[in-house]
């Protein structure tokens, strides 16, 4: 079985394939920032399309490096320069998963102040390469966070049309009331839209002002925004669940790396 398996591996006079020399090549371009890379390979190796696909998004206008088209076939780039695919920034590094559970008082979208701590203070030393966070979390919210430098999963899982899984746990001002739950359920109607509301619950051995809701909308504070249409104050967000990742043995603060087993399932979303 092995001999009709190298039959159909095609290597070079030095005994490597095809695919182990390109990755060798990779490499060595990823620990010298000073060797160019393809454009071409740059986009494929950030997980965009194949190459010969890359050079007809080239042609067409559709990448720029350092905010300027480049149609050029051939071009290359430096590990510095800023590359970005439709618009979206895209970079050829190992790809990274990383899962935080933030803690309330960081931003997520930048600092205003240079005295604001954001979330990339808290991932800092989490991958040497460049993740940032999948979609949005209230300053004031607690819960996780994602970060990734895989574009082509971070723009699946921020689809606003599709959504993915998220479950709150929410501390409110004051009691909340069974009939509001149960208009709740319905679908509130937020300027003029209807939000898909999959469950809403009191939480088990918790006092009726804490409750649990499961939705995938990702519209900006659309949490905030459907308990405020029914007169409550949020008074403690935290995201417990985001598409299939939970909080289990990942105390506030901290952050893991996500299993190849959850990268996959991910991807299934």
């Amino acid at each position: 079985m092995k001999k009709n398996e190298n039959k159909h591996k095609k290597t070079n006079k030095s005994g490597f394939t095809r695919k182990e020399v390109a990755q060798s090549k990779v490499d060595q371009q990823l620990k010298n920032p000073e060797a160019g890379m393809r454009l071409n390979k740059y986009i494929s190796n950030s997980g965009i399309c194949s190459r010969r696909d890359a050079d007809i998004y080239i042609k067409a206008g559709n990448v720029t490096v350092n905010d300027k088209v480049v149609t050029e076939m051939g071009y290359k780039v430096q590990l510095k320069d800023e590359v970005k695919f439709d618009g979206r920034r895209i970079n050829p590094e190992p790809k990274a998963y990383v899962l935080l559970n933030k803690p309330k008082g960081f931003y997520v979208t930048g600092s205003y102040e240079k005295s604001n701590k954001t979330v990339m203070d808290l991932v800092a030393n989490a991958s040497k390469s460049r993740i940032a966070p999948v979609g949005k979390l209230e300053t004031s919210a607690m819960g996780l966070l994602l970060f990734t430098n895989d574009g082509t999963l971070s723009k699946k899982l921020s689809n606003a049309k599709k959504g993915v899984k998220q479950i709150y746990q929410i501390e409110l001002n004051r009691p909340f009331r069974k009939e509001d739950l149960e208009k709740m359920a319905e679908g509130p109607f937020i300027e003029g839209k209807k939000v898909i509301i999959e469950e809403i619950s009191y939480v088990d051995n918790k006092p009726p002002h804490v409750v649990g809701i499961e939705l995938r909308s990702q519209r900006s504070h659309i949490v905030q925004r459907i308990f405020k249409k029914f007169d409550y104050e949020i008074i403690k967000l935290d995201r417990v669940v985001f598409a299939n990742l939970d909080k289990m043995n990942l105390p506030r603060g901290h952050y893991r790396h996500l299993t190849k087993q959850e990268v996959i399932n991910l991807g299934m979303f």
